[in-house]
């Protein structure tokens, strides 16, 4: 947690911010249909990859941001959980924080997470699950996309299981959670496309692999894209 707060410090995600974009990253983005798994994934990747090449760098993050983003935007957290999971604020509720003097807009809270997302992609070592992340860092190059899905079924299935839901409440939560998930995507796109297929380099059915699989299948990818351009670019073999 100490590591995130640096992103709230305003000199320092400056600094981060105006870094050249040669240097940024690298960064793995982990979206997800619900009920894949993709903490779990993240969780072995930073494991396999920090041992992988002798560093304790990589980290994943997920929820952690809301914490700081709130704590930024003097809010409570469930205001900027709202944001995520696309709850608009009724004309009262604005109101009565208004004059509370607690206001904080959807665009204040938007911009505070685009500007720590972004911060933490373009410094680089961080396995981002959810969170807008493909799109926030889509235009950072030593970056890989991944999309993990599954059939619907299989989700629901796996929902049941570690929420223990019935399989009416699991099926009306992958659904619901499924479109608030897209349209954070959309969110922080310039534009809002019908099909967000072209954000990711890979797609990869969590029904047919292993989590270890998916993460090893990852860590075969990003060496082979990501290494591949840092190498290339700097004209060294090895550099990850």
């Amino acid at each position: 947690m100490e590591k995130i707060f640096d992103y709230f410090d305003d000199r320092h995600r400056e600094s981060i911010l105006n870094k050249p974009p040669a240097d940024d990253g690298p960064v793995i983005t982990l979206s997800r249909l619900t009920g894949c798994d993709a903490r779990q994934v993240a969780a072995i990747l930073v494991n396999d990859l920090n041992h992988k090449y002798g560093i304790s760098k990589w980290r994943w993050v997920d929820k952690d941001i809301i914490y700081s983003i709130a704590k930024e935007l003097n809010t409570g957290t469930q205001r900027v959980e709202n944001f995520y999971k696309g709850i608009e604020l009724s004309n009262i509720s604005e109101m009565i924080m208004a004059f509370s003097g607690g206001f904080v807009s959807d665009l204040r809270v938007k911009k505070a997470i685009k500007d720590v997302v972004l911060s933490m992609c373009k410094e680089g070592f961080i396995i981002l699950v959810g969170r807008g992340g493909v799109s926030i860092a889509h235009e950072i190059t030593d970056a890989l996309h991944i999309r993990l899905i599954a059939p619907f079924y299989w989700r629901v299935e796996n929902v049941m299981k570690k929420k223990e839901m019935d399989i009416e409440t699991a099926e009306e939560y992958v659904v619901d959670t499924d479109e608030k998930r897209f349209n954070l995507i959309q969110t922080f796109l310039d534009k809002k496309p019908l099909n967000i297929d072209y954000l990711f380099d890979v797609t990869l059915n969590r029904n047919s692999f292993t989590i270890q699989e998916i993460a090893d299948l990852i860590v075969s990818m990003y060496e082979k894209k990501v290494c591949r351009q840092i190498a290339e670019r700097k004209k060294i073999s090895r550099i990850c």
